[in-house]
C-alpha cells in the first residue's frame, strides 16, 4: 500500500503520518519523487481501509494497494518514478538508470593474473567503459573447472582499480566472503546460479554496496523480481537487474536464450534498473554486437560485456568473449545506437 501526498506537503506531516502508520504495526517508507513524497507501507495492510487512512489528513492524495506479490520493487510501491542506482567509483559516481546515460561494464569472466587484468582494464576505459567485470570466486557446472583464484584475485581487480579508476564488478558465492569482497568491489554480483540463495540474498541486502543480481538461468520474472524483494526488505534499496539469458530448448547453436523482451515488461513492473548481457546470453562473440545494439534498441540502462585480450586462451568463457580490439570498435557502433535514443553522452564518433 503506498500513500501518495499532495505536493507541497509540509514535512512534519509527512512525519506525523509516518509516526501514525508505525503506531499500526506498519513499516513506513518515504519516497522522494521529482513532484510529489510517497509514503510505501510495509507489512499487514491486507484489512486496512484506504478512506480511513485518507481521512487523517488533508495533505494526502491518494491511498493505493499494490497489487503485486514484489512490494518494494515495483513500479507501483514508488508511484511510476524510477529508481538510480548511483555508484562511486574513482573516477567519479555513476548513475545507472533510465534517466542517464547507458552505463558500460566489461572485462573478462575470471581474473587470470596482473598483467591481463590492468592491460584488459585499461582498454575497458579507452573504449569508454565505467566498470570492470571480473570473477575472483567463479561458480562451474564442472567441479573440474577453473573456480577462480580468490582471495588473490581481489588484490589484483583492487590494482586494477588503482591503476584505471574504473569501477569494479565482481561476484559473491559465499556469505562467508562478502565483507573481504566489498572492500574492493563499488557493485556486488549475485550470479545466475545463486539467485535464489536467499540466505545469500539477506546478506547481501544488509551491506550498503549496491547489489547486480542475476536473473537464474530457469527462472520466471516474478521468482526474478522476488529475488530483489529479498534485497530491497533487507534494507538495500540500490539494486539492479541483469539479464544474461534463460535455457530454452536450443544449446546446439547459443549458449542461452536472451530474453530481450523482459526489457519493456520489467520496466511496466519494477523501478530498479535494467542491464543486458549479451555475452552470457549468447555464448559466442560474434553474436554479442548485434544483442548489445538490440538492448540498446530495447531500452536497457547498462551493458555488460566480457572482453579478454586473448580470448583462445581464456581460462574460462573465450568463446563469448571479445578482443580489446573488437570491444573498442564495438563501443564506437553503439554509441550511434545510443545517441539515437538520447541514451549516451555527447561526444564525436569517428568509426575506423
Amino acid at each position: 500500500m503506498i500513500i501518495v501526498m499532495k505536493s507541497g506537503t509540509p514535512e512534519m506531516e509527512v512525519e506525523r503520518i509516518s509516526r501514525e502508520m508505525m503506531d499500526w504495526g506498519l513499516t513506513p517508507e518515504k519516497i522522494i519523487g521529482k513532484h510529489k513524497v510517497v509514503i510505501g507501507l510495509v507489512g499487514e495492510t491486507a484489512e486496512l481501509d484506504p478512506l480511513q487512512i485518507k481521512e487523517n489528513s488533508p495533505w494526502i492524495e491518494q491511498v493505493l494497494r499494490v497489487e503485486q506479490p514484489f512490494k518494494r520493487v515495483s513500479r507501483e510501491f514508488r508511484h511510476n518514478e524510477p529508481s538510480e542506482v548511483a555508484i562511486s567509483t574513482p573516477n567519479g559516481r555513476v548513475y545507472i538508470g533510465e534517466a542517464h546515460p547507458i552505463a558500460i561494464v566489461a572485462g573478462p569472466c575470471s581474473v587470470e593474473n596482473e598483467a591481463m587484468i590492468i592491460e584488459t582494464a585499461r582498454r575497458v576505459k579507452a573504449a569508454g567503459g565505467q566498470f570492470l567485470r571480473g570473477g575472483a570466486y567463479k561458480p562451474r557446472t564442472s567441479p573440474y573447472a577453473f573456480q577462480g583464484h580468490g582471495e588473490s584475485a581481489l588484490e589484483l581487480l583492487a590494482a586494477a582499480r588503482a591503476a584505471t579508476g574504473l569501477g569494479i564488478i565482481t561476484e559473491v558465492m559465499d556469505a562467508a566472503d562478502l565483507d573481504k569482497i566489498a572492500e574492493v568491489a563499488d557493485v556486488i554480483q549475485v550470479g545466475a546460479r545463486n539467485m535464489q540463495n536467499f540466505s545469500l540474498l539477506k546478506r547481501v541486502g544488509a551491506q550498503e554496496k549496491p547489489v547486480l543480481l542475476k536473473r537464474g538461468m530457469a527462472a520466471t520474472i516474478e521468482d526474478w523480481l522476488m529475488a530483489a524483494e529479498y534485497i530491497l526488505a533487507a534494507g538495500n534499496p540500490n539494486v539492479i537487474l541483469c539479464e544474461r539469458g534463460i535455457r530454452t530448448f536450443d544449446r546446439q547453436y547459443t549458449r542461452n536464450t536472451l530474453d530481450l523482451s523482459v526489457i519493456p515488461v520489467l520496466r511496466s513492473l519494477t523501478h530498479l534498473p535494467i542491464m543486458v548481457d549479451p555475452s552470457h546470453g549468447t555464448g559466442w562473440a560474434d553474436y554479442v554486437p548485434s544483442m548489445a545494439k538490440a538492448a540498446i534498441a530495447a531500452g536497457t540502462d547498462a551493458l555488460m560485456i566480457e572482453v579478454h585480450p586473448n580470448p583462445a586462451k581464456a581460462l574460462s568463457d573465450g568463446p563469448q568473449s571479445l578482443t580489446p580490439d573488437q570491444f573498442d570498435q564495438l563501443t564506437q557502433e553503439l554509441a550511434i545506437f545510443g545517441q539515437s535514443v538520447n541514451r549516451w553522452p555527447q561526444v564525436a564518433v569517428a568509426l575506423s
